[in-house]
């Protein structure tokens, strides 16, 4: 495998890109420090797994965030890694370029970058992904504006003591158990230094002030989904939060997963509902930095086949592109 250094020199970003990036990364920590009342929207299809069509998603997204810039700031998903429940299906396009064909890594991770860096030069918005594997930090660094540790990430050492390394927003999810004092416990530990191992060196960080949380439902111990965007879940976030030593407290509320039970549409209602609630509490309005929402140009999901439809999700279920449009024209109105 190449190293970091070797890929980024294979395919850079360019200079003009790399402005971008820095104007927006402190664009969204002037968000979730409290700086600028603007919302984030970090919305897109749930695997980034067709270049094309994701920069055609993209490309889309970034006409409208124009129009609702003074309000909403969006931040597109560009998830290139997929964790499976089981560990077994399709992992992103990451590990498999292909979903059709078998994985491979040196692909993967060119064809990472190579879209990366097509929908960023495009679209001149800087995306989000998941932080799945720490160790490919070095990889995507220069690329990402927001992380997101994911629910079965979250309890892991490793995970935590990376992201204290890192300069960007870096949103800690609750665990599928719904445990909010672990998904709390994530956040200290991530905003505060550390001494550890990583890919071969011994290091030092500083923290990351940015380290939030985020909420994505969870699951039962009879296997149901239950929700925590809810205006009592949020108070008691909020108050969590005033008992730990934590700086900028911040939530990002997930409009999917276990909060809407995989049912796609429910994520508009959820959003609606989230805007409600800000603009009821002053507490929670300070504590409710943005929402995620997942979508993509169709509405929905399909097996992995060799008559796929361009733009739908081979992964979850995403809301199709003009109920995104309007979700987002929506949120920019009740902001």
């Amino acid at each position: 495998m190449p190293t970091p250094e070797e890929l980024k020199e294979m395919l850079p970003v360019p200079n003009k890109v790399q402005e971008i990036k820095k104007q927006r990364d402190q664009e969204i920590t002037d968000i979730i420090t409290g700086k600028d009342d603007r919302f984030l929207c970090i919305i897109g299809p749930c695997s980034a797994d067709n270049e094309d069509a994701v920069c055609e998603y993209i490309n889309k997204l970034a006409r409208v965030a124009e129009d609702i810039k003074d309000k909403v700031l969006v931040v597109p998903r560009i998830y290139t890694n997929k964790p499976r429940t089981t560990g077994s299906g399709y992992k992103g396009i990451a590990s498999q370029p292909d979903p059709n064909e078998a994985p491979d890594m040196l692909a993967g991770l060119i064809a990472m970058r190579k879209m990366h860096i097509r929908a960023m030069t495009e679209s001149e918005l800087t995306p989000a992904d998941e932080m799945l594997y720490p160790e490919n930090w070095g990889y995507v660094d220069d690329l990402l504006s927001y992380v997101a540790i994911g629910a079965r990430s979250v309890e892991d050492q490793h995970h935590r003591l990376t992201v204290s390394g890192f300069d960007v927003a870096s949103g800690m999810k609750n665990p599928t158990s719904g445990d909010f004092s672990v998904m709390l416990n994530s956040v200290y530990a991530a905003q505060h230094p550390h001494h550890f191992t990583f890919s071969g060196y011994e290091v030092t960080t500083t923290g990351n002030p940015l380290a939030h949380t985020i909420l994505r439902g969870a699951v039962s111990k009879h296997g149901n989904s239950t929700q925590n965007y809810h205006y009592e879940d949020l108070i008691r976030l909020h108050n969590m939060y005033e008992e730990m030593d934590l700086v900028n407290p911040a939530c990002v509320i997930d409009a999917n997963h276990s909060n809407s039970n995989k049912q796609f549409k429910e994520q508009i209602r959820i959003v609606k509902e989230v805007m409600h609630n800000r603009n009821h509490s002053c507490d929670i309005k300070k504590l409710v930095k943005g929402v995620m929402i997942e979508s993509y140009l169709v509405e929905g999901c399909q097996p992995i086949s060799e008559n796929q439809t361009y733009g739908q999700s081979i992964t979850d279920p995403c809301l199709g592109w003009e109920d995104t449009r309007h979700l987002l024209y929506t949120i920019a109105e009740r902001n």
